[in-house]
């Protein structure tokens, strides 16, 4: 994984894979959490737990992105 500095660091991204995996599935669990807290807001558009239950899906669906490149910048070269 390469950083816009042209930064790569190859064995940080393979040593990464397996904790991003893990990651990814819990994305999955963010999506669906992420599919019915849209809902409920439909349903209740006053009720604030509702979006943060949403937000908290969305850093969910983010976290393999998060996981690989907190792990590759922990890799020295």
């Amino acid at each position: 994984m390469c950083s816009g500095d042209g930064d790569c660091r190859p064995l940080g991204f393979l040593l990464g894979l397996p904790f991003a995996f893990v990651s990814l599935l819990v994305s999955i669990v963010g999506v669906f959490v992420w599919i019915v807290g849209l809902l409920l807001s439909c349903i209740c558009p006053c009720c604030l737990c509702v979006t943060v239950l949403v937000e908290l899906a969305l850093e969910l669906i983010k976290a393999p992105f998060h996981v690989m490149e907190w792990f590759t910048s922990q890799i020295p070269c």
